[in-house]
């Protein structure tokens, strides 16, 4: 599969089948990889792009933070669309790719027809979450900076086990993944602006997703046109633990919305 230049980095990224463009982008720690029982049958009806955030998987990872936020991480996925060629697709993602599909709706509306929203949330409102959250990343990348990738697949941080198997987490750059969390995970919530969202978004959580399930719960409220759809016998990798059912309900919203 291709890489391309793209923002001053090499993106890796794949395509698969045609149809009305859908882009799904992975959680943090995670790569393209996590999409994998997602390509065939969401590729029988769209032109499926996945792709790995940089510092991440096949792309490559810049050294300074510098190179890392929101705002650049969302002109990788713009230029990756414009790339392609395409104007306008369904945006989406879990966990930190779910946040920056919402991001990349408020920068670029004109290039969202819908959004998938997965196991994710719009960050904290209070300023005790915030800084809880913010407490958390910057220890996160601590712990990859000083004790490497290992310390950090032992820890409490990779929740994204549930997407990475441990060999393949194994081989991700721990400076790109602590850039990540200090450069792209701190920044402001969305909370406030949920409602300003006027795209049909489909909004998905495992049952066993507990820390998700409020934040989801709060989308659904300020989302107008949105549907929430919770998943039994599922954690945080939801499109991972119950791949079947997941499909069936991203395939089936679309349709419904004429996508």
């Amino acid at each position: 599969m291709p890489r391309a230049r793209i923002n001053g980095v090499g993106l890796y990224y794949e395509v698969n089948g045609q149809g009305p463009p859908l882009l799904l982008g992975h959680g943090f720690a995670g790569t393209a990889r996590m999409w994998d029982t997602q390509v065939r049958p969401l590729s029988q009806r769209h032109e499926f792009i996945t792709y790995d955030l940089r510092g991440h998987g096949q792309t490559e990872t810049p050294p300074s933070l510098s190179q890392y936020s929101v705002d650049i991480v969302v002109e990788d996925m713009s230029q990756l669309l414009r790339l392609l060629g395409i104007k306008r697709g369904v945006i989406g993602g879990l966990s930190l790719g779910g946040y920056l599909a919402l991001h990349f709706y408020f920068q670029h509306k004109e290039m969202v027809t819908a959004l998938l929203l997965i196991d994710t949330g719009p960050g904290y409102r209070s300023e005790k979450g915030k800084q809880q959250w913010n407490a958390r990343r910057i220890a996160c990348a601590e712990l990859l900076e000083k004790k490497g990738i290992v310390a950090f697949a032992d820890s409490e941080y990779a929740i994204n086990d549930y997407y990475t198997p441990r060999e393949l987490m194994l081989t991700l750059n721990p400076i790109g993944l602590a850039n990540v969390s200090r450069g792209v995970m701190l920044n402001p919530a969305l909370a406030d602006r949920l409602s300003e969202i006027d795209v049909p978004t489909l909004i998905v959580v495992g049952e066993r997703d507990t820390g998700f399930l409020e934040a989801t719960d709060y989308m659904h409220k300020y989302i107008r046109n949105s549907k929430k759809v919770v998943i039994a016998n599922a954690g945080h990798g939801v499109n991972v633990d119950q791949p079947e059912v997941f499909n069936s309900t991203v395939l089936n919203f679309l349709k419904a919305i004429g996508i």
